[in-house]
């Protein structure tokens, strides 16, 4: 089957604050193309309410940020990668702010952080940059957009990759080569059944790079939120960390901050701690844990955003506890990469949540994520600039033996079933504490998932594919590594063995290796 092609010179999948950064930071360097399947508001940096992180306060440096980031990981953050970020951090945000995005004069503090570094636009920061970001981009008018072109699979040549098979719009499939093509899909949080992320956070890019051979790394280490909203109609949104930097509390049904018989610090406490805190107190008591908001001075003008969407719900935040619950949040793991966002494929790289640069380590800090995005996404572009790959040569299709794209319409009540099954096989079993018995019962119900999928034909069922082949590795790095450690919790294995598990799981293709 011969498919229409089409041609750039870099190629980006994704629409977050990575593949804009990226986009805005190849311009220059040829035709540049950014896929995204949904629209440019499509993403997990729009719905990110607290901040990026950065050492541009007084008293503050990248070397306290340095500190902060490598506690919050748990001994397994890169170092040379986190040096990177912090020490390029202030710049960029600079940069952001030249491009047009607006942060408020004062700066925030979140858990786990010694000062305060967290730039901020109440409590819409992500959006705010999306904002930014998109109205630069489409300023230069340079920039291909194409909005709702979903990517198949990689085109990989000789084992170079040279672009990517997609669907158009209207689901028309064709080609699209590139001398590079940049990663920046976010994250995988629909693997679970209570997430705080975008319905397209189905792991597109990761699982199309394991299929392609680049490497996976820890993968099992998936931070969980401590406060979201989860409304009886299904869905959940995020209560953002600031409002506990800036003094909302966490109760139980008697009105008693639990959390100091966990940590020291209560409400302050790395993510994970707080996350299962929060989960065991639910599990342990069977009652609703709660948000207290009352002690935020002027709530409703510092964070207008939350407090209408609990409005809506029919809370007062002015006067009510808000039921909270843990949630999946962001993935620690990703594709592998280099500190210049190279996967090892010849003509491939990734940044942003796609991507695993080691920077997080077993546990990411606070507001950290908005900023590796930019930051990593910028070094690709100057890596393309200085060495962007040749133009491809004229192919013809067919010799590629390109994937078959059908588009046949099959019931999506089966694929919704198959989906909900694995969320919840997720929630239960790869979730805030595992045991080593049901990681293993939860892979082999993957696979029969898997087996029961079939061939894709259609894009719901490739995004399904693309979350069963995320799940099977995030289960298998979870099983593999019998310790707790950062956002991973064995309930088999309660305690940090950094004797055995000081070092990284990484994946190829069934291959395991630690480094």
């Amino acid at each position: 089957m011969s498919l229409p092609q089409d041609r750039a010179d870099v190629l980006i999948l994704g629409s977050g604050i990575a593949g804009l950064y990226t986009a805005l930071s190849c311009h220059g360097l040829g035709r540049v193309t950014l896929l995204t399947k949904g629209k440019l508001s499509q993403s997990s940096t729009e719905l990110a309410q607290g901040g990026i992180a950065a050492a541009v306060g007084p008293g503050d440096s990248p070397l306290f940020h340095f500190a902060d980031t490598v506690a919050a990981g748990d001994g397994l953050c890169r170092e040379e990668a986190v040096r990177v970020l912090v020490e390029e951090g202030p710049d960029t945000v600079r940069r952001l702010m030249e491009l047009g995005v607006r942060f408020e004069a004062g700066l925030g503090r979140e858990a786990a952080h010694s000062r305060r570094r967290i730039l901020h636009w109440a409590d819409i920061t992500g959006d705010e940059i999306r904002r930014g970001l998109e109205t630069a981009l489409r300023a230069l008018g340079s920039v291909s957009i194409r909005e709702g072109h979903f990517a198949w699979d990689l085109v990989i040549v000789k084992g170079r990759c040279i672009g990517v098979t997609a669907l158009d719009e209207r689901d028309e499939p064709y080609v699209l080569l590139a001398r590079a093509t940049v990663i920046a899909t976010g994250g995988a949080g629909q693997l679970y059944l209570y997430n705080t992320n975008p319905e397209v956070a189905t792991g597109d890019g990761i699982a199309m790079a394991y299929r392609a051979g680049a490497w996976l790394e820890d993968m099992e280490f998936i931070q969980f939120h401590p406060t979201a909203f989860c409304s009886p109609e299904g869905g959940c949104f995020l209560i953002s960390e600031a409002l506990r930097g800036e003094g909302a509390v966490i109760v139980n049904r008697r009105g008693e901050r639990f959390l100091f018989r966990y940590h020291p610090a209560a409400e302050l406490a790395p993510r994970d701690v707080v996350a299962r805190a929060l989960f065991r107190e639910m599990r342990e008591t069977g009652e609703p844990v709660y948000l207290d908001l009352r002690p935020v001075e002027g709530l409703l003008r510092r964070f207008p955003h939350i407090s209408e969407r609990l409005r809506s719900q029919g809370l007062d935040p002015e006067k009510e506890l808000i039921p909270v619950t843990p949630a999946a949040h962001y993935l620690m793991g990703g594709v592998k990469t280099d500190l210049d966002g190279y996967t090892g494929i010849p003509g491939l790289y990734a940044c942003g949540e796609a991507a695993c640069t080691g920077v997080h380590g077993a546990n990411r800090l606070a507001s950290n994520s908005l900023l590796e995005g930019a930051v990593f996404g910028a070094r690709i572009a100057r890596t393309l600039e200085r060495s962007l790959p040749p133009p491809l040569p004229s192919f013809s299709l067919p010799q590629w033996r390109l994937p078959r794209i059908r588009l046949q319409v099959r019931k999506a009540v089966r694929v919704r079933k198959i989906w909900r099954r694995l969320q919840e096989i997720m929630w239960e079993k790869v979730g805030l504490e595992r045991v080593g018995r049901e990681l293993g019962e939860a892979w082999e119900e993957m696979r029969s998932l898997r087996a029961s999928l079939g061939t894709p034909e259609t894009r719901e069922e490739k995004e399904l594919e693309n979350l069963l082949t995320v799940a099977r590795v995030v289960a298998r790095a979870a099983f593999i590594r019998e310790e707790s450690r950062g956002a991973h919790f064995r309930k088999d294995f309660p305690r940090r063995d950094d004797a055995r598990w000081l070092r990284h799981l990484a994946h190829r293709r069934g291959r395991v290796i630690e480094g």
